[in-house]
């Protein structure tokens, strides 16, 4: 049998963390046409983003410890299998409730495809090439919130919400292609998690410090950016079809900034991500500001800023977590990190519920000031873990 490509696997699992990707955040595009189908309020429909995090972040330990020993290309095929259904039911829903639960059943799926998509990645090239193997397969991240997001709300806007998750239900129907077609299957099995490594994992205190800088870090932005729709429209006035501009060019600032966050990060990580999360503090802040004086003008140039630094955190909250599992405990890093992946959504979560609770009492405008709060939390705990570092050298 013909060896399949190393490029092309990878260009499977590209097509799929796209269209995993697009999916998480589409509704932040939507959010205002979900409101109005289903006569909820925004706070309602923001758990849309909060329940889909919340399912991630149990998905993604749950899953991987449960589904250790199956061979990988079966497990990747149930996972866009399980993707497509969870969409197929969201793109249908008749009422609030199954969306969510579509919602739900999609971001499982999302929580596992994190957790193995990334091993999958270093196994199918050679050693010296495993990082670029890696940065190639979240590609496909990187240009879901370029594209897929923007183009799902252009397509609920000339059409309605419901087709912009036929359209998501579409690339993973050609991601579930491409990986029964472009995924080998021999790649390693891991086997049977040993669950001591929960232990040891839960027990360590830089690596549950790790974990809550990720939440904190990660999750300051989705206060204001689960609600950024609404405050495009309602706050600062910009047309439908603006909005869709405007998240495109969001999405390619988050893409600047991922590619710079992973520059900065490379040496004396804690300091780098103390710079980034202040710069994202500050850019929160004039967000608020912003949307206060109600200027389109200063509403422009503030989300393409909270765009720049939202995610430029990532690289480097990725990379510290995996150096401390090398530390202090070397045979649970696949673990670490499905734990890793789980405190982002559970940052998502935490953010978006705080936006939800301040745009109930008050309004839109004020969830920057939310956000700002949170990511204060994930400085101080970096000055804590600063200088627990400096008291063992």
């Amino acid at each position: 049998m013909k060896k399949i490509s190393p490029s092309l696997t990878l260009l499977a699992l590209a097509i799929n963390a796209f269209a995993i990707g697009s999916t998480e955040f589409i509704s932040v595009g939507l959010m205002p046409m979900i409101v109005n189908t289903f006569n909820i309020s925004l706070s309602q429909a923001g758990l849309t983003v909060s329940l889909y995090a919340l399912g991630v972040t149990v998905g993604a330990p749950l899953l991987t410890i449960l589904t250790g020993t199956w061979n990988r290309k079966t497990l990747m095929v149930s996972i866009m299998g399980l993707f497509i259904l969870g969409n197929l039911l969201s793109a249908f829903a008749p009422t609030f409730l199954l969306l969510l639960v579509g919602r739900v059943l999609a971001s499982l799926a999302h929580g596992i495809f994190m957790s193995i998509s990334t091993v999958i990645a270093a196994d199918v090239v050679r050693p010296e090439k495993r990082a670029s193997a890696i940065a190639l397969m979240f590609t496909g991240l990187t240009v879901a919130t370029v594209i897929g997001v923007p183009l799902g709300t252009f397509i609920g806007q000339h059409s309605n919400w419901h087709m912009s998750f036929v359209f998501i239900v579409v690339i993973g129907l050609i991601g579930l292609i491409a990986t029964s077609i472009l995924v080998p299957k021999g790649l390693p099995i891991p086997g049977k998690i040993n669950l001591s490594g929960l232990a040891r994992i839960f027990t360590n205190k830089s690596i549950l410090m790790s974990l809550f800088i990720t939440a904190f870090g990660y999750g300051g932005t989705f206060a204001a950016y689960t609600y950024l729709t609404p405050i495009l429209e309602g706050t600062f006035r910009f047309s439908a079809s603006t909005v869709v501009i405007i998240l495109v060019a969001y999405g390619v600032m988050v893409a600047i900034g991922n590619s710079l966050g992973g520059h900065l990060a490379n040496k004396n990580i804690l300091p780098a991500l103390q710079k980034m999360f202040a710069a994202l503090a500050l850019s929160s802040l004039f967000l608020f500001i912003s949307a206060s004086l109600a200027s389109q003008p200063l509403g422009l140039i503030a989300t393409l800023l909270l765009g720049l630094f939202a995610f430029m955190n990532v690289p480097g909250l990725q990379l510290y977590v995996v150096q401390l599992a090398e530390k202090f405990t070397p045979k649970d890093i696949t673990l670490v990190s499905a734990f890793n992946i789980a405190a982002f959504n559970v940052g998502i979560t935490l953010g978006s519920f705080v936006g939800g609770q301040i745009s109930k009492g008050s309004s839109v405008v004020f969830t920057p000031l939310g956000g700002i709060i949170i990511i204060l939390l994930a400085m101080f705990l970096i000055r804590l873990a600063q200088k627990d570092q400096a008291s063992k050298l």
